[in-house]
């Protein structure tokens, strides 16, 4: 199933680092957070990948044509390092399609702008590319097939931040406060399966969630399935900071493709 990976934004709540690198770039750990997520894709037997690019586009090029496959995986260093031996590799059977889908494009017009390169799929997988998880993405694509007549679903997650959501009426008066762990709100992770009906829905300049899912809820064709376990955005310095910080406490939840190989 091929995977639309929505890389073009400014990043601009991540300007720290977005102002010099595109957002995607960012690392988490030693390697940018597109690689992270693309490497969860892979780990699922889906390795085909349309790049939407925008802001930056050439520094998210040159670090593809350029990758360096020593950098995470294993090798036989010998002559000198005239010959490096590789014993496994990340990249090697990934296909990568990158596409210029303008500067400032919302997530919708990037989307079209890669319609032609889904005609022949039934079904694919879209993200925002921001966020990392340990979703069983499998069991996710298996329960979406099931769903019959359904155009579009995404993971939900309820968010476990020390906030608390408040209900009030207009004139201020607080009618409930709870922690929002515990308010049954679920957001939208923008980890995305669709049919190609989709592109039935979205009209031009349209941003994906704003009106073509709004239609998709009218006609009871949008899902979403609850994943209660990890996942976490990088949209601020501070969600920077957290991920690093996981990832050095070491097995951070997101490596899947480490957890079911022995833990390695």
């Amino acid at each position: 199933m091929k995977v639309v990976l929505f890389c073009g934004g400014l990043g601009m709540r991540l300007r720290e680092y977005s102002e010099n690198i595109p957002k995607p770039m960012v690392t988490v750990g030693y390697r940018p957070i597109i690689w992270n997520i693309m490497k969860y894709y892979a780990h699922y037997g889906h390795k085909d990948f349309i790049l939407c690019l925008g802001h930056k586009a050439d520094m998210i090029k040159e670090y593809f044509v350029n990758y360096d496959e020593t950098i995470s995986n294993d090798f036989v260093f010998t002559k000198g390092g005239r010959n490096i031996d590789l014993l496994n590799t990340d990249i090697d059977d990934w296909t990568i399609t990158f596409v210029d889908t303008g500067l400032n494009s919302n997530i919708g017009m990037r989307l079209m702008a890669v319609k032609d390169f889904l005609k022949k799929e039934e079904m694919f997988l879209a993200n925002y590319s921001d966020g990392l998880t340990d979703l069983p993405l499998n069991e996710m694509i298996d329960w979406f097939a099931t769903q019959k007549g359904k155009v579009a679903g995404f993971m939900a997650y309820n968010p476990q931040h020390s906030y608390h959501v408040v209900k009030r009426n207009d004139d201020g008066l607080v009618t409930s406060i709870s922690h929002i762990g515990h308010s049954g709100l679920f957001i939208n992770t923008g980890y995305f399966i669709m049919r190609k009906d989709i592109f039935k829905y979205i009209n031009h300049g349209e941003e994906l969630v704003n009106e073509p899912f709004q239609r998709l809820i009218a006609e009871q064709k949008l899902v979403s399935y609850s994943h209660p376990g990890f996942w976490a955005s990088m949209d601020t310095f501070k969600d920077k900071q957290k991920l690093d910080d996981t990832y050095a406490q070491g097995n951070p939840p997101w490596e899947v493709w480490r957890k079911n190989n022995n833990g390695k």
